[in-house]
């Protein structure tokens, strides 16, 4: 009985330090599983480009439109020809990449 015991015990003494030096591998690599993951956020980051602040983005345009069109009420009806229409967008604007706005550079 004791000899088994013993067995018994030396086994699970043997299977609780593997646990232990298989706990402490994990401990040790999650400084560089947490940088692999962090380069690659990194570079999926760079990939999408030079982002831009949509609050520092100034705008100045003149819009124009025109119409010709006719409209005749007949009774309960309605109808509306358009003859000719067009727009005319001109002006500028001014995009601050968001580098700028919070480093001032």
């Amino acid at each position: 009985m004791r000899r088994w015991l013993k067995e018994n015990g030396q086994s699970t003494l043997e299977y609780a330090v593997l646990i232990v030096v298989i706990i402490a591998a994990l401990i040790a690599m999650q400084v560089y599983l947490k940088r692999g993951i962090q380069g690659r956020m990194r570079e999926s980051t760079d990939q999408i480009g030079e982002q831009f602040s949509p609050g520092y983005t100034v705008s100045n345009r003149t819009t124009q439109t025109y119409s010709n069109s006719r409209e005749e009420n007949t009774g309960w009806s309605t109808s509306t020809e358009i003859y000719n229409q067009w727009q005319n967008r001109a002006g500028w604007e001014n995009v601050m990449n968001a580098e700028q706005e919070y480093w001032g550079v």
